[in-house]
Protein backbone atom coordinates (compact mmCIF):
# COMPACT_ATOMS: atom_id res chain seq x y z
CA UNK A 1 0.00 0.00 0.00
CA UNK A 2 1.17 3.36 -0.72
CA UNK A 3 1.90 6.19 1.50
CA UNK A 4 -0.83 8.80 0.27
CA UNK A 5 -3.34 5.62 -0.24
CA UNK A 6 -2.58 4.64 3.86
CA UNK A 7 -3.24 8.28 4.87
CA UNK A 8 -6.24 8.19 3.66
CA UNK A 9 -7.41 5.33 4.43
CA UNK A 10 -6.12 6.40 8.31
CA UNK A 11 -8.17 9.85 8.23
CA UNK A 12 -11.02 8.64 6.74
CA UNK A 13 -11.17 5.79 9.80
CA UNK A 14 -10.27 8.23 12.14
CA UNK A 15 -13.55 10.74 10.55
CA UNK A 16 -15.85 7.13 10.76
CA UNK A 17 -15.04 6.72 14.25
CA UNK A 18 -15.67 9.94 15.44
CA UNK A 19 -18.95 9.64 13.55
CA UNK A 20 -20.00 6.59 15.33
CA UNK A 21 -18.98 7.57 18.61
CA UNK A 22 -20.50 10.83 18.14
CA UNK A 23 -23.11 12.11 20.94
CA UNK A 24 -25.91 14.09 21.03
CA UNK A 25 -25.95 17.67 22.80
CA UNK A 26 -28.67 19.75 24.55
CA UNK A 27 -28.34 23.35 22.96
CA UNK A 28 -28.02 25.81 26.67
CA UNK A 29 -31.45 27.82 27.56
CA UNK A 30 -31.31 31.22 25.86
CA UNK A 31 -28.70 29.92 23.30
CA UNK A 32 -28.99 30.38 19.53
CA UNK A 33 -29.31 27.14 18.64
CA UNK A 34 -32.04 26.66 21.00
CA UNK A 35 -33.95 29.32 19.91
CA UNK A 36 -33.71 28.77 16.44
CA UNK A 37 -35.33 24.98 17.44
CA UNK A 38 -37.92 26.57 19.39
CA UNK A 39 -39.06 28.67 16.61
CA UNK A 40 -38.84 26.39 14.01
CA UNK A 41 -40.99 23.98 16.01
CA UNK A 42 -43.01 27.01 17.04
CA UNK A 43 -44.33 27.65 13.61
CA UNK A 44 -46.63 24.11 13.07
CA UNK A 45 -47.90 24.23 16.18
CA UNK A 46 -48.65 27.47 16.77
CA UNK A 47 -50.60 27.24 13.13
CA UNK A 48 -52.36 24.20 14.07
CA UNK A 49 -53.59 25.27 18.06
CA UNK A 50 -54.62 28.83 16.76
CA UNK A 51 -52.55 30.49 19.79
CA UNK A 52 -49.11 31.40 20.55
CA UNK A 53 -47.23 29.15 22.10
CA UNK A 54 -43.68 28.78 24.19
CA UNK A 55 -42.41 25.16 24.94
CA UNK A 56 -41.22 23.65 28.18
CA UNK A 57 -38.63 21.73 27.59
CA UNK A 58 -37.85 18.50 29.44
CA UNK A 59 -35.95 16.87 27.20
CA UNK A 60 -33.56 17.86 24.36
CA UNK A 61 -31.18 16.41 22.29
CA UNK A 62 -29.32 17.64 18.79
CA UNK A 63 -26.51 15.40 17.06
CA UNK A 64 -25.49 15.41 13.26
CA UNK A 65 -28.64 18.04 11.84
CA UNK A 66 -31.06 16.44 14.11
CA UNK A 67 -33.02 17.60 17.02
CA UNK A 68 -35.19 15.77 19.27
CA UNK A 69 -37.39 17.35 21.95
CA UNK A 70 -39.72 16.25 24.64
CA UNK A 71 -41.92 18.71 26.41
CA UNK A 72 -45.36 20.77 27.02
CA UNK A 73 -46.73 23.97 25.40
CA UNK A 74 -47.81 26.46 27.41
CA UNK A 75 -49.25 30.05 26.99
CA UNK A 76 -46.18 32.68 26.50
CA UNK A 77 -47.23 33.15 30.34
CA UNK A 78 -46.63 30.13 31.10
CA UNK A 79 -50.08 28.63 31.72
CA UNK A 80 -51.67 25.96 29.99
CA UNK A 81 -52.70 25.82 26.19
CA UNK A 82 -56.36 26.27 25.65
CA UNK A 83 -57.49 23.14 23.82
CA UNK A 84 -60.94 24.06 23.28
CA UNK A 85 -62.11 24.53 19.67
CA UNK A 86 -59.27 22.08 18.63
CA UNK A 87 -58.63 18.64 17.09
CA UNK A 88 -57.38 17.68 20.26
CA UNK A 89 -60.56 18.94 23.18
CA UNK A 90 -62.57 15.57 21.96
CA UNK A 91 -59.61 13.11 23.42
CA UNK A 92 -59.51 15.20 26.47
CA UNK A 93 -62.55 15.04 27.38
CA UNK A 94 -62.13 11.27 26.65
CA UNK A 95 -59.11 11.35 28.78
CA UNK A 96 -56.95 10.45 26.16
CA UNK A 97 -54.69 13.39 26.11
CA UNK A 98 -51.44 14.20 28.05
CA UNK A 99 -50.33 17.74 27.24
CA UNK A 100 -47.26 16.48 26.33
CA UNK A 101 -45.18 17.42 22.68
CA UNK A 102 -42.53 15.19 21.12
CA UNK A 103 -41.04 16.56 18.04
CA UNK A 104 -38.35 15.32 15.62
CA UNK A 105 -36.63 18.50 13.36
CA UNK A 106 -33.49 18.71 10.80
CA UNK A 107 -31.28 21.43 10.28
CA UNK A 108 -31.50 21.81 5.97
CA UNK A 109 -29.40 24.79 4.49
CA UNK A 110 -28.66 26.12 7.76
CA UNK A 111 -32.11 26.53 9.25
CA UNK A 112 -34.31 24.29 11.53
CA UNK A 113 -37.30 22.34 10.22
CA UNK A 114 -39.80 20.59 11.60
CA UNK A 115 -40.28 17.18 10.55
CA UNK A 116 -42.90 15.47 12.70
CA UNK A 117 -44.50 15.97 15.77
CA UNK A 118 -46.97 14.64 18.06
CA UNK A 119 -48.78 16.52 21.12
CA UNK A 120 -50.70 14.84 23.66
CA UNK A 121 -49.87 11.21 22.96
CA UNK A 122 -50.69 8.87 25.48
CA UNK A 123 -48.33 6.40 23.61
CA UNK A 124 -44.52 6.78 22.32
CA UNK A 125 -45.24 8.27 19.14
CA UNK A 126 -41.52 8.45 18.10
CA UNK A 127 -41.06 4.81 18.18
CA UNK A 128 -40.58 4.64 14.80
CA UNK A 129 -38.82 7.73 13.88
CA UNK A 130 -35.43 7.01 13.54
CA UNK A 131 -35.89 3.90 11.07
CA UNK A 132 -38.67 5.56 9.20
CA UNK A 133 -36.67 9.71 8.97
CA UNK A 134 -33.15 7.63 9.14
CA UNK A 135 -32.56 9.74 11.98
CA UNK A 136 -29.99 9.57 14.63
CA UNK A 137 -30.82 6.87 17.49
CA UNK A 138 -29.15 8.16 20.83
CA UNK A 139 -31.09 11.44 19.76
CA UNK A 140 -34.03 9.83 21.17
CA UNK A 141 -32.65 7.85 24.46
CA UNK A 142 -33.11 9.25 27.76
Amino acid sequence: MNTQRAVFLTVFIGALITALSAEPTTPKAGSPERKAIMDALRIPVQAELKQPVIFKVDRLKVLDGWAFLGGVPLKPGGGEINYRGTVYEEAIREGAFDGGIFALLRKKDGQWQSVRYSLGATDVPYVEWPEEFKAPAKIFEP
